[in-house]
């Protein structure tokens, strides 16, 4: 005779039988990867935000990704200049590596620029599933096969030079306003354009994370041979954007101009931070901002409004002001909220970062001279010593610990600073301590020698 169970033991078996079958399949599911947004600012200094100690400038948008994320004192970019910091970004490689260690000129913007055989951030992550854009300035070559839908990119909406005027999108005499392959005529304020761009893509539902590079030309200083027949050369900026400090928006004052670009910049990473709430994608997504390089501390131009305080100097230089920048990241959930990362960093780790985060590899057949910078950040892991450096013109520069050795000329002697006492690079320490200088200097021959094997 067959023996059969009663009713409830076989619903218990049946009920046990689908928690196995779910638990499996969730198992196999894997997690759900972030969404990335990397926005740079041009130019900005490391004394012209309000959570970087600027009482006059408002910055509400930025202060309060502060308030939200972790807020870096000690982030330095790969290059004091515009097309190598964004060369470097792009590889995760210094640029003795990359072959580009110099300002592409007007016509240079056009060429080759950053060699093809070098791999970009989008396109490591689009073989793992991720959708790409560029919305901004692209400043490392724009020849074909170099530009940005020709490399990793999705789609692009943006310009190929050093910078343009805000409203005409000029430079150097020459209409520069790109979508994909193709040059277009579209009115508006750069700064917005770029941001609504961003936020049209953020809106465009899609089962695939995306990963968004937005590099905004602001607050870049303007250029004569940028602007039109009769139009000055002074900082632009939308009328709202003076209103909130009560500047009349015609003011001459060059002060208050550029407060005001910084503002509407603030402003338009406001809207598209304020889209990822929109879509419901804030929570899985990690917003990483920071200056491209310092602000530019030029004599005699007239135009050095922007700050660097407490900082020595600024952009083309390898003082602190040139390399050393504002940096925010948020990621919620895995990021505590409201913190201060004294850790050293530099741009060199957003590619290795973003790589890991999206459940990628980093290549075993090219070297990458960043790390991951989240284990230190979650404090999973302690921060190691590391070694930085830096040669840009007749600059070098080395960053170890609270020590940075620096010199401005290949034939002069080295100069040792102590950061953590002097900041603002005040007080040579090279004499007091020929020991660390002697270890420094051998520290960057040797890296000096790696490099050039590439």
């Amino acid at each position: 005779m067959r023996y059969r169970l009663p009713c409830c033991w076989m619903m218990l078996c049946n009920l046990v039988f689908l928690h196995f079958c779910l638990s499996a399949t969730a198992a196999e599911k894997p997690a759900r990867r972030p969404n990335i947004l990397l926005i740079t600012a041009d130019n900005l200094g490391y004394g012209d935000l309000g959570c970087y100690g600027n009482p006059v400038m408002k910055t509400p948008v930025l202060d309060q990704l502060a308030s939200e994320g972790v807020r870096l004192t000690d982030f330095y970019t790969a290059s004091p200049t515009c097309t190598v910091s964004r060369a470097t970004l792009l590889t995760g490689r210094y640029p003795q590596r990359i072959g580009l260690n110099h300002q592409l000129s007007a016509d240079e913007n056009y060429g080759d620029g950053l060699r093809k055989s070098e791999k970009l951030i989008p396109q490591y992550l689009k073989p793992l599933g991720y959708r790409t854009a560029c919305f901004g300035k692209w400043n490392v070559g724009f020849s074909p096969g170099s530009r940005p839908t020709e490399r990793g990119f999705d789609e692009f909406f943006g310009f190929a030079a050093g910078n343009i005027d805000y409203y005409h999108h000029y430079y150097a005499g020459r209409h520069d306003l790109w979508r994909g392959l193709k040059e277009v005529f579209v009115e508006g304020y750069s700064t917005d354009l770029f941001a609504d761009a961003a936020c049209q893509y953020i809106a465009a539902e899609s089962e695939q994370p995306f990963f968004i590079y937005l590099p905004f030309n602001a607050p870049h200083f303007p250029s004569p041979r940028n602007k039109q027949p009769g139009q000055g050369n002074e900082w632009q900026a939308p009328a709202r954007a003076f209103e909130q400090y009560g500047y009349d928006p015609q003011t001459q004052n060059p002060q208050e101009r550029y407060r005001a670009v910084v503002t509407a910049l603030d402003s338009a990473i406001g809207r598209v931070l304020k889209q990822l709430d929109t879509s419901g994608l804030r929570e899985n997504t990690i917003v990483i901002w920071y200056s491209d390089n310092g602000a530019f501390m030029l004599k005699d131009r007239g135009l050095e409004v922007a700050s660097n305080k407490p900082l020595r100097d600024g952009g083309v230089t390898l003082w602190e002001g040139g390399i050393r920048v504002p940096a925010i990241i948020r990621y919620p959930g895995h990021l505590k909220a409201g913190t201060v990362s004294q850790s050293q960093f530099i741009s060199l780790d957003i590619l290795p970062t973003l790589i890991t985060l999206a459940g990628g590899k980093l290549p075993a057949g090219s070297v990458l001279d960043g790390q991951d910078m989240l284990p230190a950040l979650t404090g999973a892991t302690e921060t190691e010593p590391r070694t930085l450096f830096f040669q840009y013109r007749n600059y070098s520069a080395v960053r170890r610990g609270k020590y940075k050795l620096v010199r401005v000329k290949p034939r002069q002697p080295f100069m040792l600073f102590d950061l953590e006492q002097d900041l603002s690079e005040t007080t040579n320490l090279a004499e007091q301590n020929p020991k660390k200088v002697t270890e420094l200097q051998q520290a960057y021959a040797d890296w000096e020698r790696e490099v050039a094997e590439k």
